[in-house]
């Protein structure tokens, strides 16, 4: 990267792996923004580059464009919702529990010593269990990992 603190939409494209149409959708979310344009290209400050390592992150973690567009009110740094980040790990840990148990349950299903799978009394007890969930989420409106 040189020095200058400008960059314009291209060589962000290009440095962030991101297609200049994803960039303008972020822009008009309000999860950046564009400083200036140079022609027809809009032109970022270099931070944009840390804001969509941000972004990028949050993604990752299953958070949706909405709600970082809430939680990251940029001036010159990211002010962060710590409280809504915490639901998040909440929900992100409860969403890691639930897949464990589920790979605990396949692991032991793979290896089970019954001759028709069909009669472990592990497999039937994660099969109740999955369907209380489906039960749960489509009655409720919310799924195990919230």
């Amino acid at each position: 990267m040189s020095d200058t603190p400008e960059i314009d939409i291209r060589q962000v494209s290009k440095l962030s792996g991101l297609p200049s149409s994803t960039l303008r959708y972020y822009e008009e979310k309000g999860l950046i923004q564009s400083i200036s344009r140079r022609g027809i290209a809009r032109v970022f400050h270099t931070s944009v580059l840390e804001q969509l390592s941000l972004i990028a992150l949050a993604r990752n973690a299953g958070f949706s464009l909405d709600e970082i567009a809430c939680m990251f009110t940029y001036s010159d740094k990211p002010n962060i919702d710590r409280d809504q980040l915490l639901q998040k790990v909440d929900a992100l840990d409860k969403n890691i529990q639930r897949l464990e148990a589920m790979r605990d349950g396949f692991r032991h299903i793979a290896n089970c010593p019954e001759v028709n799978q069909l009669e472990c009394s592990n497999l039937q007890n994660l099969v109740k269990r999955a369907m209380t969930l489906q039960y749960e989420e489509e009655h409720t409106g919310k799924s195990a990992a919230e």
